[in-house]
């Protein structure tokens, strides 16, 4: 444990711990005390406590002295400096025409420096005005960009509570809101209703959504059928949260009525919280620890087998290393066999002729392309481009337009040809494949069987 006690240097800011030594220091005093900003002057919110060593953030800095009369002077004197040199900083973004929002300033309590804190859509470049500032004010100058709640934290306002706004007066950190919160307390979801002053989700809403959790885990839900004692059903049509009462639609006779219930004459599936599903009792910890230990234990303990299933076992690796060698000599003919064939095709007179048909074909495809990219280059150049490459071209001539037409077209049909006889051959040669492969699956079945 580290004795402490709790410093404040705002209005509703953060709360630090500082060491008090040997000054007797109760709450609503005045402190110096040396922070990461330079010498400051705070006001005790917490007197001297004992804390845990976890909750300190080291180093922990030692308190100065207790604030004299000269240093509560010094300290109103800056007050009135912050006021002038806000005006200042204004006219000069003025002048330079940036678009920001003063928000405040503040001297450091040894006049070190001065903070100017401002609001602003984007990134601001605002280095000459520093410059200008750190000429008028002589000291060193802090210029930092902060959000619209800082802001209305530290201007303040009246809330549609009629009270002050609850970031400015007590609250020392911003909680995290949300919608859920809103619909959670039954509330109206208009952004107008449920939005501060700085224009996000009220802070508030924190405030009462643990009760409000806790009083609807009660209640069913919204189209729930639920069953009063006696025996009767009904659906849920509305419920009230603070009164904990549940409107439901009964059948009475040939109609329908709607009746209200307490929450307690209803049998239900009742939700469970979230604080509900992480507490357990000391027993049921232990439960699940052994439970996780015999797991681990029969993960590492080796499998043992029966001599029965150790001879089975070895019956089936033979079956399966007798099924994977008759197939692999099934697979093997049936490769060779393939490959005879094919050497068959070769060479037979058909397979010849449809060899130098393929040749040809190839021929007629590399004309066409040459006289194509001639066409393309005498388009790009003009017509002496394409007189040179007809002329390099000894089988085409300038002008028999009609005659290369006529060639593309036979060409064209005999591709197709050779085409369709290629496929034919192709559908032949894949039909005998399956059937050898359907051969040598029915050979391994008929292996492994036995």
């Amino acid at each position: 444990m580290v004795r402490v006690i709790g410093v404040r240097f705002r209005t509703a800011g953060k709360i630090y711990f500082f060491d008090p030594l040997q000054f007797e220091i109760k709450r609503d005093d005045h402190v110096i005390v040396e922070t990461a900003r330079g010498i400051e002057f705070g006001t005790v919110v917490a007197g001297i406590m004992e804390v845990e060593e976890e909750k300190v953030v080291q180093p922990l800095k030692p308190v100065i002295r207790i604030a004299n009369r000269r240093d509560m002077e010094q300290e109103a004197a800056n007050r009135e400096k912050e006021k002038e040199a806000f005006q200042i900083c204004l006219e000069k973004i003025h002048n330079h025409g940036l678009e920001m929002k003063l928000i405040d300033a503040e001297y450091t309590f040894d006049n070190n420096k001065v903070l100017f804190y401002f609001t602003a859509d984007g990134r601001i470049d605002f280095r000459e005005l520093v410059k200008d500032l750190a000429g008028v004010f002589k000291t060193r100058i802090e210029l930092r960009q902060i959000g619209v709640r800082d802001e209305t934290k530290i201007v303040g306002g009246i809330g549609i509570c009629g009270r002050s706004l609850c970031c400015h007066s007590y609250l020392s950190d911003f909680v995290p809101v949300s919608i859920k919160m809103a619909k959670e307390q039954n509330l109206s979801l208009n952004p107008a209703k449920i939005s501060g002053v700085c224009g996000r989700l009220m802070c508030c809403l924190k405030n009462e959504e643990e009760t409000y959790e806790e009083l609807n885990r009660r209640l069913p839900n919204i189209g729930d059928y639920v069953t009063i004692e006696g025996g009767l059903k009904g659906e849920v049509q509305s419920v009230n949260v603070l009164r904990q009462l549940v409107k439901v639609v009964v059948d009475a006779g040939d109609e329908k009525e709607i009746k209200e219930y307490p929450v307690e004459k209803l049998h239900f599936r009742r939700k469970h919280s979230k604080k509900e599903k992480m507490e357990l009792s000391q027993e049921e910890l232990e439960e699940l620890e052994r439970l996780e230990e015999e797991e681990r234990q029969k993960k590492d303990q080796p499998v043992s087998l029966t001599e029965e299933e150790q001879r089975q076992s070895g019956r089936n690796r033979q079956r399966l290393n007798t099924g994977q060698k008759n197939a692999g000599y099934k697979s093997d003919e049936s490769r060779r066999q393939g490959q005879k064939g094919e050497e068959n095709r070769r060479q037979s007179p058909m397979g010849e002729e449809n060899r130098r048909q393929d040749q040809a074909g190839d021929r007629n495809r590399r004309q066409n392309h040459r006289w194509e990219e001639g066409n393309r280059q005498g388009h790009k150049s003009g017509e002496g481009v394409r007189q040179d490459f007809y002329e390099g071209n000894k089988q085409d001539q300038p002008g028999q337009h009609q005659g290369g037409r006529n060639r593309r077209d036979g060409k064209r049909r005999q591709d197709n040809r050779d085409r369709r006889n290629g496929q034919q051959e192709n559908h032949d040669f894949q039909n005998s494949r399956n059937q050898y492969d359907n051969r040598n699956r029915r050979d391994t079945r008929e292996a492994q069987d036995e």
